[in-house]
């Protein structure tokens, strides 16, 4: 679940600041129809940014404090990626690939 939290993390930035970039096309450029779809695109992948974050909380040991730094870093633009860097810097493990410690000991 973290290493999809960490691919969230960087999707919702990078959709961000498309979002961004067709706000200043709309505005400046007159090009239309580019928020209207990148928007609601936007939207969703936050909303499972958030989600994960929910979700991963309490595995990555986030008090209140850290988990409302993750969430506020979600609307700054590149927030996503510094999130992604410095709040899940652990080993990410596959759910799939653990396995029990096994003992070297002899039995």
């Amino acid at each position: 679940m973290i290493l999809w939290f960490r691919r969230v993390a960087v999707l919702e930035a990078v959709s961000y600041l498309v979002l961004l970039a067709a706000s200043v096309a709309k505005h400046g450029f007159g090009v239309r129809g580019l928020v209207e779809t990148i928007g609601p695109i936007h939207g969703v992948i936050f909303l499972v940014y958030l989600a994960l974050a929910l979700n991963v909380r309490s595995r990555l040991g986030w008090d209140s404090g850290t988990t409302l730094t993750v969430v506020i870093a979600a609307v700054i633009p590149l927030g996503g990626i510094v999130v992604e860097r410095r709040y899940t810097d652990e080993p990410v493990v596959r759910e799939r690939d653990r396995s029990p410690e096994r003992s070297t000991e002899p039995a």
